[in-house]
C-alpha cells in the first residue's frame, strides 16, 4: 500500500522529501490514513484541523481525537474554529459550500504563514467516482467528467490511487482507530445520496462500476487534453480585439464549443451560450447579452465582448488647466497666443475667441449632433461613429467636450466641430489634449 501511494506521488510529481506540507486531518479514516502514510514515508508534515461546530459534541470529539493522534506521532497540529452557520447566512451559501470556502481559505493562509509548499488532502478513488457522477447530473461538460485531479494549484491528493476499502483495511491492519462523521450516514446532500443510494444500485448492475467510471474518467482526461489544445489554437486564430467574426465561427466544426470556452470564463451561462450558438446566422446587429462581469453584442458581423464598466462621469472645466477625468485619464487645457495647429488624434486646436467657459466633458448622448471639421452640415455623432466602424461599446466610451452653451466643440479622439476651428483671423489658440496613462502590467 505504501509503495503504491509512493509510486503515485512520484508519477504525478506531487511531493518531495526536501519540502514541507500541510495535511488536512478531520479524524476520519481517509485523513488519518493520509497523515500516517506520509509520516511513515518520511515527508515533513504539519497537520491542520478545522472545527466547524456543526455537530455539537461530535465536533469536539473529532478535535480531541486529532489532538491525541498528532501528540502520539509527534506531529505539529494547527487548529481553527469556524462559526459556519453564521458564515453561510451572511454569504447566502449552503452549509456545505460555507465549510468548503472557509477551510480552503484558511489552508492557503496557513500554508503561506508557515512556509509550507503544498496542502495534502485525502480524496481517494471513491470520491473521484462521486465527483464524476455529480458533474454528470449537473451538466458541467467534459471537463467535469475527468474526476478529481491529483493536483489543483497548491492542493495535492496523494491517495487517489486507493479506494475506501483499501484505506480502511490498511488502518485495520495497523490497529489504528478513526472517527466517523455521522452526517456522512444521512442521505441529505447530493454526495451522500449518491454514495448511500445510487452507487449501491450501480454495483448491483455491475460490481466493477467504480472501475468502469474511473477508466472513463481517465480516458476523458486524455480527450480533454487534445480538446483543450485544439480550442486554444482555435481561439488564438479567431479572437481579435475581444471579438469573433460570425461567418468564420460558423465554419468551425463546433461553434458552440468555441463560444463556450471563450464566453464561460466571462460568466455567461451555458444556456445563454447555447442560445447564441443556435441563433448565429440570424443574430441581428445591436443584440446584447450581459453576464455579471461582461457584455456581449453584435457589431458589423462580429461578436464583441467587453468587461462591464461603470458609467463615465461628467466633468465641469471652469478654466484652463490640468484635470483628472478618470483614474488614468487626464485633460490638459491651454490657451496660447497666435494660431498654433497640432495634428494629433489626442489634441484638438480651436479658436479661443469662439469657445466660452465653462467647458463640459461627458460621454456621448443620444441625439448629439455636430458639424465635423471638413464636412458641410451637421451629423449625428452616432452616425459619424458608425461610419468610423466603431462598435457599440466603443461608442459608449467616446467622449465629447462642450462649451458653455452645451455645443459640442470636440468629439474626443476624432474631429472638432467646424464652427470652432482655427482660421486666419485666430489670435489665440485653445488646445485640449487627452492623456490616457497605461495601467501597470499592460
Amino acid at each position: 500500500m505504501l509503495n503504491k501511494v509512493q509510486q503515485f506521488i512520484e508519477s504525478h510529481q506531487l511531493m518531495a522529501h526536501d519540502k514541507r506540507y500541510l495535511v488536512a486531518v478531520s479524524g476520519g479514516a481517509d485523513s488519518v490514513c493520509l497523515l500516517l502514510m506520509l509520516k511513515q514515508m518520511g515527508y515533513a508534515i504539519d497537520a491542520v484541523h478545522c472545527n466547524f461546530h456543526l455537530r455539537g459534541e461530535e465536533s469536539n470529539r473529532d478535535e480531541a481525537f486529532v489532538k491525541d493522534l498528532c501528540k502520539k506521532y509527534n506531529i505539529e497540529l494547527h487548529i481553527i474554529h469556524f462559526d459556519t452557520e453564521t458564515y453561510a447566512k451572511i454569504h447566502h451559501v449552503s452549509i456545505e459550500m460555507a465549510a468548503r470556502q472557509l477551510r480552503y481559505r484558511y489552508f492557503e493562509e496557513l500554508r503561506q504563514d508557515i512556509g509550507a509548499d503544498d496542502i495534502c488532502v485525502a480524496h481517494h478513488q471513491d470520491d473521484s467516482v462521486e465527483t464524476v457522477l455529480i458533474n454528470l447530473i449537473r451538466g458541467t461538460g467534459i471537463h467535469g467528467l475527468g474526476g478529481i485531479r491529483p493536483r489543483n494549484g497548491h492542493i495535492v491528493r496523494p491517495l487517489l490511487c486507493l479506494n475506501r476499502d483499501n484505506i480502511e483495511k490498511w488502518l485495520h491492519n495497523k490497529r489504528q482507530a478513526f472517527v466517523t462523521d455521522s452526517t456522512n450516514l444521512k442521505a441529505d446532500v447530493v454526495r451522500n445520496k449518491l454514495r448511500l443510494n445510487v452507487l449501491p444500485i450501480l454495483h448491483q448492475i455491475n460490481p466493477h462500476a467504480n472501475d468502469g467510471i474511473l477508466i472513463t474518467a481517465r480516458r476523458t482526461n486524455e480527450a480533454v487534453a487534445v480538446y483543450d489544445a485544439a480550442i486554444k489554437q482555435t481561439l488564438g486564430r479567431l479572437i481579435h480585439a475581444d471579438s469573433i467574426d460570425i461567418n468564420t465561427l460558423i465554419q468551425e466544426p463546433s461553434p458552440e464549443s468555441v463560444l463556450y470556452e471563450w464566453l464561460s470564463p466571462m460568466g455567461f451561462q451555458p444556456m445563454i451560450i447555447e442560445q447564441i450558438s443556435q441563433s448565429l446566422p440570424q443574430l441581428k446587429p445591436g443584440s446584447e447579452w450581459i453576464s455579471d462581469t461582461h457584455q456581449l453584442t453584435i457589431s458589423r458581423g462580429r461578436l464583441c465582448a467587453e468587461l462591464i464598466q461603470a458609467p463615465r462621469p461628467t466633468l465641469r472645466i471652469p478654466e484652463e488647466g490640468n484635470y483628472a477625468y478618470e483614474e488614468n485619464t487626464m485633460f490638459h487645457i491651454r490657451v496660447t497666443p497666435g494660431k498654433k495647429l497640432i495634428r494629433s488624434n489626442e489634441t484638438t486646436c480651436l479658436d479661443a475667441a469662439k469657445v466660452h467657459f465653462p467647458l463640459t466633458i461627458r460621454p456621448v448622448q443620444k441625439g448629439d449632433r455636430f458639424q465635423p471639421y471638413g464636412m458641410k452640415g451637421t451629423k449625428l455623432v452616432s452616425d459619424y461613429l458608425t461610419d468610423r466602424h466603431l462598435n457599440i461599446f466603443e461608442k459608449r466610451r467616446t467622449l465629447v467636450v462642450c462649451d458653455a452653451n452645451q455645443q459640442i466643440i470636440w468629439l474626443v479622439g476624432h474631429r472638432p466641430d467646424a464652427n470652432f476651428c482655427l482660421t486666419d483671423n485666430t489670435t489665440e489658440t485653445l488646445s485640449i489634449t487627452i492623456e490616457i496613462q497605461k495601467c501597470e502590467g499592460k
